[in-house]
C-alpha cells in the first residue's frame, strides 16, 4: 500500500512537472514570437525563454517542493539501468536535438522527435527495468510524434510562406502534449 501511495504521489508530481512545463513552453512561444517581430536580439529571445521556465517553475516552487523529492526518487531509477539502456536513451533525448545543429531548416521537427523519442524510450525502459508503468511520459512521446505529420502538412500546406507560424505551432504542439500527459497523470487514479 504505502509503494502504491509513493507511485500515486510521483504520478501527482510528475503531472504537475508536466503542466509546468506545458505553460512554461506557451508563454516562451508567446513572448518569443513577439519579441521575434521586433527584430530581438538572440540574447533577448534567449532570456525570454529561461524567465519563462523560471518564472513558472518559481511561482510554483511551493507546489513543486514536495513534487521534487518524487520526480528526483523517479529519475534516480534509471541509474540502475544497465549501461547499454542509459546510452540508448540518452542518444533518444539528444541525437534529434543534436542533430538540428546540422539540419536547422527542421528544428521544429527535430524537437519533437527529441520530445517523442526521449519520453517514450524512458517510459519503455522504466516499464521493463523499474516495473513503472508512467503512462503521462508515454502520451507525452506519443503525441510528439503524432505530431510531426501534421506540423508537416501544416507547414507544407498552410503556412508555406510563413516559416516562423509552423515553428510557433509545433511548440504549441508540444504544450499539448506535455498537458495532456499532465492532466492524464493528476487524473489518474492508480
Amino acid at each position: 500500500m504505502q509503494r502504491d501511495s509513493q507511485a500515486l504521489e510521483a504520478k501527482r508530481a510528475f503531472g504537475l512537472f508536466f503542466i509546468a512545463v506545458s505553460v512554461a513552453i506557451v508563454i516562451g512561444t508567446v513572448l518569443s514570437e513577439v519579441a521575434a517581430k521586433y527584430n530581438a536580439p538572440i540574447a533577448d529571445i534567449v532570456l525570454i525563454w529561461l524567465a519563462s521556465f523560471g518564472v513558472t517553475f518559481g511561482a510554483n516552487f511551493r507546489k513543486f517542493r514536495r513534487a521534487l523529492v518524487s520526480v528526483r526518487t523517479r529519475m534516480k531509477n534509471s541509474m540502475e539501468w544497465p549501461a547499454s539502456a542509459k546510452a540508448i536513451n540518452g542518444l533518444c533525448w539528444a541525437a534529434p536535438f543534436v542533430s538540428i545543429g546540422v539540419f536547422p531548416s527542421i528544428n521544429q521537427y527535430l524537437i519533437l522527435v527529441g520530445i517523442g523519442l526521449g519520453n517514450f524510450s524512458t517510459y519503455l525502459l522504466m516499464k521493463k527495468y523499474n516495473g513503472l508503468d508512467n503512462g503521462e511520459q508515454m502520451i507525452v512521446g506519443l503525441l510528439s510524434f503524432a505530431s510531426i505529420p501534421i506540423s508537416i502538412w501544416i507547414d507544407m500546406t498552410l503556412f508555406v510562406s510563413m516559416h516562423d507560424l509552423a515553428i510557433f505551432l509545433s511548440r504549441l504542439l508540444i504544450a499539448l502534449a506535455y498537458a495532456v500527459g499532465g492532466f492524464y497523470a493528476l487524473l489518474e487514479k492508480e
